[in-house]
């Protein structure tokens, strides 16, 4: 028989966790219903339902533009993440070399540092060896930023498969490519999606890197800086509301993809 005093720190519980909800919550549904608010201004009062803000928004060329290049941003930053994280981690599971330790250490510093002191770093940097701002470098600052989050994604998984399936193919005569496309791969493949996805959300709304760093295109964020200091209109909401239902079904579908493959490659 359960106590008066553990059904009221049940209760407790549950009230402290719908708080929270909330407060991580509430905030995205405001901006998904000012997102059809047909008054002008933001704020109240709620004047009934319209698209007009989702027109206006597939209207502004500027900000269509900015999107794609924040895409292609993001992207590029998980091919450098995943180009340069992966074999990074398998180097820190599988091979001892002098500075191991230290590497696993700083590796996590790009990610710690404020983006404001990794922006200046680079742009000093891309200033003394004049290499002019653009796309590209937006990339090359944010995604080398992110390279840790592959590692340690990556570096977790192997520390849980071991090496054992591994040794068992090379035993049966498997070449290294083999083992490593038909047992490795497949074995860290949920952590490899894992890590490209959050790569790819993290990158996507950079701003700090992306001020210091950018050249004549713009990224997203930056786009709705300039919007926001000139003037905030819903228009906005139904942009933030739009990126925001494309990443949840990129991350669904990512979710599924990846547990799909994880179940395909261990049916037991």
């Amino acid at each position: 028989m359960r106590s008066a005093s553990d059904y009221g720190r049940q209760r407790w519980l549950r009230v402290t966790a719908l708080g929270v909800l909330a407060f991580l919550y509430l905030p995205i549904l405001t901006m998904v219903v000012f997102s059809f608010n047909e008054n002008p201004v933001l704020g109240l009062p709620l004047r009934g339902p319209t698209l007009d803000w989702y027109r206006a928004f597939l209207d502004n060329e500027d900000v269509l533009e900015s999107i794609v290049n924040g895409a292609l941003v993001a992207a590029g930053c998980v091919c450098l993440g995943v180009g340069f994280g992966l074999p990074a981690a398998i180097a820190l599971d599988r091979h001892d070399f002098p500075g191991k330790a230290f590497f696993r250490r700083i590796v996590l510093l790009p990610i710690i540092l404020p983006g404001v002191i990794t922006g200046v770093a680079l742009l000093n940097f891309l200033v003394l060896v004049s290499i002019p701002l653009s796309l590209w470098t937006i990339v090359l600052g944010v995604g080398t930023a992110l390279i840790c989050i592959t590692v340690t994604e990556v570096f977790a998984r192997l520390q849980q498969v071991g090496r054992s399936q591994e040794e068992a193919a090379e035993n049966l005569g498997a070449t290294p490519a083999e083992v490593f496309s038909k047992v490795t791969l497949p074995n860290i493949s949920t952590a490899l999606w894992g890590s490209a996805l959050i790569t790819y959300a993290i990158a996507f709304d950079e701003l700090a890197v992306t001020y210091l760093l950018t050249g004549r295109d713009n990224t997203l964020p930056m786009a709705l800086w300039s919007m926001l200091r000139r003037e905030a209109t819903p228009e906005i909401n139904a942009i933030a509301t739009t990126v925001f239902a494309a990443s949840a079904v990129v991350l669904v579908a990512g979710l599924w993809l990846s547990r799909g493959r994880s179940a395909r490659a261990h049916p037991g």
